[in-house]
C-alpha cells in the first residue's frame, strides 16, 4: 500500500528505521509546516518531499496517510485527511477532546474509510506471548492487574541533548504539556482492553506537582505529571493504572489471577521475557513461591528480535501498526486496531487527563467488538 507521512518530527525517525520490515508499505513521500524540518528529514531518508498538505492530500497515488503531527494538530490533519479520502494510521491519541476524536471515527465510517492510532504493541510479541498465556488459563480467573507507567524524573535529565536520527530535538515543551497520562497511558490500557474487554468507568486522580519543569521556554498549559486511575471492566475485572514523569523508572504489568501471578517488566518492550509467578497456601496463608519462571515466548519466525535490532538500532517496530491497518484495508477484513478501539482506549485516558480538573468518577460511552489474537500466537501458519 503506498502511504505518506505528515509530521517529520522526533517520532518520525523511528518510523522510518522500521519502514523496511514491511516492503508493503511504498513510502510516496513525506511532508512537514516546517519547510526547513521536512527538507532535511527528505535528505536524510532520501524520500520526496511535499511542499504542502494540500499538495500531499490531491496525490492520488497516496492511499494512507500516517499522521505523526503534534498531538494537538492530530484532529485538524486527520479531519483533513479522512475528507480527501485518505485511509489514516494517526499517533496516539487520536484526539486531544474526546467529541473530537468521536468525530473523526464518524467521518470515516460516513466516508468508508479505516482510521487506526498508535500504540501497537498490542501486535507484538509480548503482547501476544500474555494473551496466549491467558487463553490458555495458566494462572486460573484473572481478578486483578496493576500496571505501572513510571518514566524517571524527566525534566532533570538531558532532554535538551535528545536527538532523533535526523537531528530533531525530543520536543520537550509539547511533552509536557501533553501530560504523561495521554503520552503513556494507552501503552498498558490497549493490552488491557484487548486481553478483558471494555472499561465500564473510571476513577481517577491526576495533578501537576512540578508546574515549571525548569524548562527554559515557560509551559504554556500545565498538564498532569503524575495520575493514577481505577478502571472497572465489564467483565469484571478491576485494574490500577499509575503514570508519572516524576517516580522513578517501573513499567511493570502484573495480572493476578487464582493460581499465579503473570508479570511483565518493561511492558513499553516488545520482546520483554513473560513470566509466573505460582502461589503456594500453606496452613491457611497464601504467600508467593519464591521463584518464578518464564512463559514460553512466541513469535513470528521472521520477526526475529535479534534481526530487527540489528537492522533498525531498536527493538521497538513502529510500523507494526501501519502494516496491519494496510493489510486489513486490502483483505477487506476488521483491523486488529479497530477505530472503534482506539477510540474506546482514547476516552479512557482522556477521563483520566482530566482528572486534572474534574475528579470525579466517569462513566464510559464507547465499545469494540472483540479482537482476534495475531495468527502465529494461535498456532496457525
Amino acid at each position: 500500500m503506498r502511504i505518506a507521512i505528515i509530521g517529520c518530527g522526533y517520532i518520525a525517525d523511528s518510523y522510518l528505521r522500521t519502514l523496511p520490515l514491511h516492503p508493503e508499505l511504498v513510502l510516496v513521500g513525506v511532508m512537514d509546516r516546517d519547510e526547513g524540518r521536512s527538507t532535511k528529514f527528505s535528505r536524510y531518508y532520501s524520500v520526496p518531499r511535499y511542499p504542502s498538505l494540500e499538495a500531499l492530500l490531491n496525490d492520488e497515488r497516496v492511499e494512507l496517510v500516517v499522521n505523526l503531527t503534534n498531538p494537538r494538530s492530530h484532529f485538524a490533519v486527520s479531519k483533513e485527511c479522512l475528507e480527501a479520502g485518505k485511509h489514516v494510521y494517526s499517533e496516539k491519541p487520536l484526539a486531544m477532546v474526546f467529541s473530537e476524536a468521536e468525530h473523526l471515527v464518524r467521518l470515516a465510517e460516513k466516508r468508508g474509510l479505516h482510521i487506526s492510532s498508535a500504540p501497537s504493541r498490542l501486535l507484538a510479541e509480548t503482547a501476544q506471548t500474555l494473551w496466549k498465556a491467558l487463553r490458555e488459563n495458566v494462572i486460573g480467573s484473572v481478578r486483578l492487574a496493576y500496571a505501572e507507567m513510571d518514566h524517571g524524573l524527566t525534566h532533570r535529565m538531558q532532554y535538551r541533548k535528545w536527538l532523533s536520527a535526523s537531528g530533531t530535538p525530543w520536543p520537550y515543551k509539547d511533552e509536557f504539556e501533553v501530560g504523561c497520562t495521554i503520552e503513556h497511558g494507552e501503552y498498558p490500557l490497549r493490552l488491557l482492553t484487548a486481553f478483558f474487554g471494555p472499561v465500564d468507568s473510571v476513577s481517577a486522580f491526576s495533578s501537576c506537582q512540578i508546574p515549571d519543569k525548569e524548562t527554559s521556554t515557560p509551559l504554556d498549559v500545565q498538564a498532569p505529571d503524575f495520575s493514577v486511575a481505577c478502571l472497572k471492566f465489564r467483565s469484571g475485572l478491576v485494574a490500577r493504572l499509575t503514570c508519572s514523569i516524576i517516580a522513578h523508572n517501573n513499567r511493570n504489568l502484573n495480572l493476578v489471577g487464582d493460581n499465579g501471578i503473570l508479570c511483565v517488566h518493561d511492558i513499553s518492550k516488545p520482546r520483554c521475557p513473560v513470566y509466573i509467578k505460582r502461589r503456594l497456601t500453606i496452613r491457611r496463608r497464601t504467600i508467593l513461591a519464591p521463584w518464578k519462571r518464564q512463559y514460553p515466548m512466541v513469535g513470528p519466525p521472521h520477526r526475529l528480535s535479534r534481526v530487527t535490532a540489528r537492522r533498525t538500532g531498536r527493538e521497538v517496530d513502529f510500523c507494526l501498526g501501519i502494516a496491519e491497518l494496510a493489510g486489513a484495508i486490502q483483505d477487506r477484513r476488521p483491523c486488529r486496531l479497530s477505530a472503534n478501539y482506539c477510540l474506546h482506549t482514547t476516552e479512557v485516558v482522556l477521563a483520566i487527563h482530566n482528572a486534572l480538573d474534574s475528579g470525579t468518577p466517569y462513566k464510559v460511552r464507547t465499545s469494540f467488538d472483540p479482537i482476534e489474537p495475531m495468527p502465529w500466537s494461535l498456532g496457525r501458519k
